[in-house]
């Protein structure tokens, strides 16, 4: 059964506002288990689509990427520079 794109993103940005004073960094895996009946490739095009409106960001350590909140963190305050 396919998600319905903006239903998706609140599910999203909810799990990373709720989280943000935990850890500010997640894997794909983890936004995968919001969604058990979707497929990836699915969850990815939601990422995306934040990615793509500014609400969420990657980061990358060189070997694993992952997603946050933009500009929230610790290395929020120092992008730009």
């Amino acid at each position: 059964m396919p998600i319905e794109l903006e239903s998706a993103k609140v599910v999203i940005m909810d799990y990373l506002t709720a989280k943000t004073g935990a850890k500010s960094k997640f894997y794909f895996n983890d936004f995968t288990k919001l969604f058990p009946d979707a497929k990836a490739r699915e969850v990815k095009k939601v990422l995306t689509a934040l990615v793509k409106e500014e609400k969420v960001e990657y980061w990358s350590s060189g070997s694993t990427t992952m997603y946050g909140m933009a500009g929230a963190g610790k290395q929020g305050g120092a992008e730009g520079e």
